[in-house]
């Protein structure tokens, strides 16, 4: 009885860990990074798809 009580406690906080991970990431917002608006031939430069800000 003890070992199940022990499995569907970590049970449990493993589902909580993740539910914690979820609702972090559906409602957290980055903020604005400067990031380029044009096309650039230097290798290892990147531009936002679409900028959020």
């Amino acid at each position: 009885m003890i070992v199940l009580g022990l499995v569907g406690a970590l049970i449990a906080l493993f589902a909580l860990a993740n539910l914690h991970l979820v609702y972090v990431a559906v409602h957290s917002q980055p903020a604005c990074v400067d990031h380029l608006k044009s096309k650039s031939e230097t290798a290892g430069t990147y531009r936002a798809a679409k900028s959020a800000c």
